[in-house]
């Protein structure tokens, strides 16, 4: 369990508002903490930093009574809320750049004390491929880890139904409540009641298409590793394994069938340097010796006040080059430092307020692009 701090419970309420207020991701929502010190400050700041970025409605920020009841509806089905800073939260996921700000936790809390190894691959995995999920989870399990997952249906149910005995994790992408496959409804009350079910979302949030990536930087995010089983050449596998990669993890890979479309992808991440799988052993090889990595540092102590924002000419220049500069196609912000010239912390400024206005969009890598 990584170092944190103890919440009260309007503090909780602040990290919830700020993180479903308008346009603020969780880098932003970290960014705005930095500056502002606290999510109480930040949620003053935001609707003159969304104005300064040329947004003319107001910026939609939750009401206290929203927050509140959506505490409230997690609660009357068992749902605790964790923010990052709390001690609770797991090291391994704190350490990511996008981590969740707040999480939704259903069961047993206790396993994100454990080391965690994800098991991932094709929904519509062949028999065989289940069959090797559900035995590899079952030993990764017996030899002291907890097996992560995302609750689809193939390789990942299987996963979880081998790791149930000695504990499992399901990363949802809707609501922590929303059970999507349906036909996972049993499996799901199984984890709940032996394992742990988690969720950034607001409680009762039906899963839809861009929710599944956000929900997998939080599977490989929560492990030492992660394994792929079985995966097309394009599948959602293959980007939680992207994500493991950038995010510092071991990436595992099964490899399978030349004339299986479903290999493609495990066995592409062979060729590109993922370590092989064919027994238990050979993912405790590549994760012997590793830990759930802390913050390098603890986080910053809050400033005495609201930084005083630099002069308007020098914001308005900066705003000019920074929309010249800037595009569709992703640009990394340190080539957008280079090019522009302009300090850290006014192209900081200055990127903050064109996303609050819902101008700009912040991509994985450091990197952002203008929206039209």
């Amino acid at each position: 369990m990584g170092r944190g701090k103890s919440f009260s419970a309007g503090e909780r309420l602040d990290w919830l508002r700020l993180i479903r207020s308008e346009n603020v991701g969780p880098i932003t929502f970290y960014q705005l903490l930095e500056r502002y010190g606290n999510a109480a400050a930040a949620l003053e700041a935001l609707p003159q930093l969304a104005r300064r970025g040329g947004r003319e409605r107001p910026i939609k920020i939750p009401t206290r009574a929203a927050v509140e009841a959506e505490v409230k509806e997690a609660a009357s089905f068992g749902a605790t809320l964790l923010c990052r800073d709390e001690s609770a939260y797991p090291a391994t996921l704190r350490a990511i750049e996008d981590a969740p700000p707040v999480l939704f936790l259903r069961g047993h809390v206790h396993l994100l004390e454990k080391r965690m190894i994800a098991i991932v691959g094709a929904r519509n995995a062949s028999v065989n491929g289940r069959r090797f999920a559900k035995a590899l989870a079952a030993e990764l399990g017996q030899a002291g880890l907890v097996v992560v997952s995302g609750l689809a249906r193939g390789v990942d149910a299987s996963a979880h139904e081998g790791a149930l005995a000695t504990g499992t994790v399901a990363v949802m992408a809707g609501g922590v409540d929303v059970v999507y496959p349906e036909e996972n409804r049993k499996l799901y009350d199984a984890v709940v009641g032996q394992g742990l079910a988690l969720s950034e979302m607001p409680p009762g949030t039906v899963p839809q298409g861009r929710h599944f990536p956000r929900r997998n930087r939080i599977v490989s995010g929560l492990a030492l590793g992660v394994v792929v089983v079985e995966a097309a050449e394009r599948s959602g596998s293959l980007i939680t394994a992207r994500l493991a990669a950038d995010q510092g993890r071991e990436v595992f890979a099964v490899p399978g069938s030349p004339l299986d479309p479903r290999s493609k992808g495990a066995n592409g991440l062979l060729r590109e340097g993922a370590h092989l799988v064919e027994t238990a052993a050979d993912v405790l090889a590549g994760i012997e010796g590793l830990t759930p990595k802390p913050l390098a540092e603890p986080p910053p102590e809050p400033p005495a006040g609201p930084p005083k924002p630099p002069p308007d000419s020098e914001l308005q220049r900066a705003r000019r080059l920074v929309l010249e500069a800037l595009g569709p196609q992703p640009v990394p912000v340190d080539e957008l430092l280079r090019h522009t010239h302009l300090s850290p912390a006014v192209m900081s400024l200055v990127l903050l307020e064109l996303e609050l206005a819902g101008r700009l969009e912040r991509q994985p890598g450091n990197r952002v692009s203008l929206l039209f």
